[in-house]
């Protein structure tokens, strides 16, 4: 009997808890409300709670994952240069997909350009900064993809083309983040790109 549970399994108590809080984190944000704006709930939880394990719990800087301006030269030429081939395709997707402009639509208002970035900075912490620093510390490049997976998991229920795309679009936000040392590159990337496609489904751009 005592062979049976005998094991050799070693764990990254750090890894463990990044896996389990951050995957608690999207369930409990999914299934409740605390302040009556969705956006600030989720600033609340994927941002400040990682951090504050990290500060407290890890006793590590925050700028090891990512919390920092880190190589800002290549993060802006990046940044641009991303945007520059990603938008025009994102207006035709947007233009052509019916189910696009239903879902975003409802989201235009005088203050998206602030519903949008309150809503990403937190999220793209949680896979950008705390996930995708901890798992390629750990597993190499394939923490990439990792990081990738809870990510396109957590775009269910949103238009489909969308949602199948997001395994590279998560994968590709972490190279940025891990090449730039920094999780806002990805961050300004995700907040132009979610207020672009409110604006097309809105018919701003005619």
């Amino acid at each position: 009997m005592k062979k049976i549970f005998q094991s050799d399994l070693r764990f990254d108590w750090k890894v463990v808890t990044v896996t389990v809080v951050s995957t608690l984190l999207l369930i409990v944000e999914r299934y409740h409300a605390f302040t009556g704006w969705k956006p600030l709930d989720r600033a609340l939880l994927y941002l400040l709670v990682p951090l504050a394990l990290i500060v407290f719990v890890f006793r590590e800087d925050p700028r090891a994952y990512g919390f920092q301006l880190g190589d800002w030269k290549a993060g802006l030429v990046i940044t641009f240069g991303a945007l520059t081939l990603i938008l025009p395709v994102l207006w035709l997707l947007v233009h052509d997909d019916p189910s696009m402009r239903l879902y975003y639509q409802p989201l235009l208002g005088p203050t998206l350009p602030v519903y949008t970035f309150v809503d990403l900075i937190g999220w793209e912490f949680l896979f950008r900064g705390w996930l995708t620093f901890a798992y390629v510390r750990k597993f190499g490049a394939e923490g990439l993809w990792l990081q990738a997976v809870p990510f396109a998991i957590a775009h269910i229920t949103k238009p489909e083309l969308e949602t199948l795309s997001t395994i590279f679009g998560g994968f590709a936000f972490g190279w940025v983040a891990w090449r730039t040392k920094s999780f806002l590159y990805p961050f300004l990337i995700h907040w132009a790109i979610f207020t672009f496609v409110v604006l097309a489904a809105g018919g701003t751009f005619g």
